[in-house]
């Protein structure tokens, strides 16, 4: 057996990034020394910031207006929630705890205007944005850390970004931002900019060590620390480890990895300087649609032996497999505990300086590498019975027997259920640089004009092998199963029934450069208006390896398990893009009161082609205008931000068979909806949060769905989240429950796969006691199985009594006790 090695290791860093990032950070510190004023008298750190705020148990019942936001502002200058003039949402720390995500997706799900389908494990989810159309991944959904993209693509295929990026308790608070200025800001992101604030260090020594488990077996430590290392120089560093089967049991550790992270924070007179570093290892099993029964009324039971809440077709039997890539018997051998994760090494930081005359530099940058593979068991054809299966092949009628590959015992139950899922491995090696640099200049008094520079350079270096599928009993953990005809035929190998059906082995990287100008000018005291412009650029270039398709692997028409087989050929094709478009926003603000105000904006983004696109042949640019009107309220009583949205899509590519021949239609989407968070507190103690989307998102134009709905996303989704505090002798205790309805959706474009709607109960209690503090959480309390995707290898309905879907994950229980210095 050969194996190929393919792409570099995560911790080796660019010279040139590296080079190009000291170099910018010297001359800053040059500068600051020239000028000497009294920064740390005029501005204000984010520790002081956040010494300013309510205190973390209060701002997670509560809408601040007062609070600051950085996100999606010109350079990341700091604003108040009051004066911001769009819609955006925060989580502090405290109330990420309570909330208890699963994964960095399942956090979005706080996020009105968001549909986040966190079912697929701690990496691999789908997400949606305001009825952008999309078939999965996160097309349209950006993240950061401290202001700067992790990958500048949002989404290419088998990597979604959420996947690259770990919640502990070295982040301070996340900011997300839907539509507003996105499109001129940072990668020029239409959709939705979620932005991790790492914790920073200040004058007092401070942190947390925090131990986890779960009723499932999972097993996590959190450390966090910060203090002052001199008096104009900070740090903070933590992370995690953790270990576990998974709520979907595989029978061995398919969840494991951990996280480490540092940061140092360097002040002068008139500025700060800002460095961090993030290594990332960590994996879980890719969770993919398992086998269900469905009646005639579209009812979804447990298919037997198999619970829709933790069953798993991954186990120990076919854990392992050696896969067949070529002609000259090349082979890989593949784990399934490998999982779907990332192995990455991250360097950045910021730079904020202010200089005579109204002036502030802002610097930002980070470096990626590492490896964000993919090796899952991905369903093909729903169950049949070995007896059915064997009539499908053996067209001559001489018989065959069946035995399970890890024993040799012999099944002579024809009735026995059976499915085919395939060993899919896909290696990606990324890698990238993105620097942004601002210079705002106070024109006058009230205006403030922005010129900045960003340039993003990224790459990955991809090996698919797709296919490879295996015979497996319907069951969970999935024994393998061989077949071999009576004649001499092999059906099987090991349990494999196929080779790979496409390869991809492909060289792509990409430059970004991007020149935005932005206009803030506080009219009155209660009127705020602000424009930008954005101009940008994007070229890509690739080597693509060709493919042979149909190739009989070991030229024996007798060993079926290997006759049709994709090859990569030795062969290439090279791809090469270059555009320039521009997007643009104005958007106005208007304080009612100090605890009232009101917004409108407009915008007009571009998504550019991406890898996988060009790979395609889908070079089109696709334009989203997008309208939003909303109100922000904050009183003691009760607090509201609600907007108003509305969005046209255009240039969406779709695929149409006409006369035989597969035709590429350009169309198009739009959507109108409304979103909002609300929080009532009758009395002291008691808060009653509401977060809902309602949104009405279609397919128009040329579409080949013209006036169907957009696939995967609710019309309406809704979170109700009472919380009471209550004050002990003995310490603090909050109790909290969150009810969820989402509504019904399509899996398909085509609206023939219906995903009914359902509803989610979900509960928690904290306490605390001097310095510690215990949790527990119980997500999915009353057990529901409610559908976040039908088969998407299957076009149109699913037919049959044995379908394949994706249900949310079963009821589990998590316990934490953590000690706070």
């Amino acid at each position: 057996m050969t194996s190929k090695t393919h792409g570099s290791r995560a911790a080796r860093i660019s010279a040139r990034g590296f080079l190009t990032t000291v170099a910018g950070f010297a001359l800053l510190y040059g500068a600051s020394a020239a000028t000497g004023q009294a920064f740390a008298q005029t501005s204000t750190t984010d520790s002081e910031q956040a010494a300013d705020q309510p205190s973390q148990r209060e701002q997670s019942n509560t809408l601040s207006l007062e609070e600051i936001v950085v996100t999606g502002r010109p350079g990341g200058a700091g604003m108040r929630k009051l004066d911001a003039s769009f819609a955006i949402t925060t989580m502090n720390n405290d109330a990420i705890n309570k909330f208890a995500p699963k994964s960095t997706a399942d956090l979005l799900k706080a996020v009105p205007g968001v549909w986040a389908e966190s079912s697929g494990g701690e990496s691999g989810a789908n997400i949606f944005v305001r009825g952008f159309p999309g078939a999965g991944d996160a097309e349209f959904v950006t993240i950061q850390v401290d202001g700067m993209p992790i990958f500048p693509p949002p989404t290419l295929s088998f990597l979604e970004n959420s996947s690259l990026f770990r919640i502990d308790e070295t982040v301070e608070r996340m900011e997300a931002l839907r539509g507003g200025p996105n499109p001129v800001f940072s990668n020029g992101q239409p959709g939705v900019t979620v932005n991790f604030i790492q914790k920073q260090g200040g004058p007092e020594t401070e942190g947390i060590i925090k131990l986890s488990g779960t009723d499932f077996g999972e097993k996590r430590v959190d450390v966090q620390m910060s203090g002052p290392l001199a008096d104009d120089l900070f740090y903070s560093f933590g992370g995690f480890y953790r270990t576990s089967n998974g709520i979907r049991d595989a029978e061995f550790n398919s969840e494991r990895g951990g996280q480490i992270s540092a940061n140092i924070t360097k002040l002068f007179d008139n500025g700060q300087i800002n460095v961090y570093t993030r290594f990332l290892d960590d994996r879980g099993a890719w969770l993919l649609p398992i086998p269900l029964l469905s009646d005639e009324n579209g009812n979804i039971e447990d298919f037997p032996g198999f619970d829709r809440g933790t069953g798993n077709l991954i186990g120990n039997d076919n854990r392992l497999g050696v896969i067949e890539t070529g002609r000259n018997g090349e082979t890989r051998r593949l784990d399934l505990a490998d999982g779907r994760g990332a192995e990455l090494f991250m360097i950045g930081g910021s730079a904020e300086f202010e200089f005579d005359g109204g002036w502030t530099v802002r610097e930002k940058f980070n470096y990626m590498s590492g490896d964000a593979n993919t090796i899952g068991l991905v369903p093909a054809d729903t169950p049949r019975t070995l007896g059915d299966i064997l009539a499908g092949i053996d067209t001559n009628g001489v018989g065959g027997t069946f035995s399970f590959t890890g024993t040799g015992a012999q099944i002579t139950d024809l009735s026995q259920q059976a499915l085919t899922a395939g060993m899919w491995s896909v290696e990606k090696d990324i890698e990238s640089f993105t620097n942004d640099f601002s210079v705002a200049k106070e024109l006058f008094e009230g205006n403030t004009f922005t010129v900045g520079l960003y340039i993003s350079d990224y790459s990955s270096n991809d090996l698919w092998f797709l296919g490879n599928n295996q015979l497996l009993a319907a069951e969970e953990n999935a024994r393998r199963i061989d077949l071999s005809l009576n004649d001499g035929t092999q059906v099987t190998r090991n349990g494999f029934i196929g080779a790979p059906f496409f390869d991809v082995n492909a060289a792509y990287n990409g430059r970004n450069i991007a020149a935005y100008f932005a206009d803030e000018w506080q009219i009155t005291p209660d009127l705020r208006i602000d424009a930008g412009f954005r101009i940008e650029n994007q070229n890509i270039d690739a080597t693509l390896e060709n493919v042979d398709f149909g190739v009989d692997l070991d030229d024996d028409p007798t060993t079926l398990f290997n006759n049709n087989a994709a090859v990569l050929n030795g062969s290439f094709r090279t791809i090469n893009f270059d555009e320039t478009e521009t997007s643009w926003t104005i958007g106005a603000n208007y304080n009612l009161n100090q605890d009232m105000a009101i917004f409108a904006r407009v915008n007009n983004g571009q998504k550019f082609p991406q890898f996988d696109n060009l790979r395609d042949g889908a070079d089109g640019i696709q334009s989203i205008d997008q309208y939003e009107v909303g109100l922000k309220a904050s009183t003691d009583m009760v607090s509201v931000f609600a907007t108003l949205f509305y969005n046209d899509f255009k240039g969406l590519p779709e695929q149409r068979f006409i006369d035989g021949e597969n035709v590429v239609i350009i169309s198009g989407s739009n959507a109108i909806g409304v979103e909002g968070e609300f929080v009532v507190r009758p009395f002291e103690g008691l808060s009653l949060a509401l977060t809902g989307t309602w949104q009405d998102a279609d397919f128009d134009g040329n579409s080949v769905n013209a006036g169907n709905r957009v696939q995967r996303q609710p019309k309406l989704q809704l979170r109700f989240t009472p919380s009471y505090d209550i004050a002990l002798p003995w310490g603090f205790a909050t109790l909290y429950g969150t009810f969820t309805h989402v509504g019904d959706r399509f899996s398909d474009s085509e609206n023939q796969q219906v995903l009914e709607d359902y509803q989610k109960l979900d509960a928690g209690i904290v306490m605390d006691v001097d310095n510690w503090t215990f949790q527990v959480t119980a997500d999915n309390l009353t057990d529901s199985h409610g559908l976040t995707e039908g088969n998407p290898r299957v076009l149109g309905a699913q037919t049959g009594t044995a379908i394949f879907a994706r249900p949310i994950l079963g009821r589990s229980f998590r316990f934490s006790l953590s000690y706070n210095f």
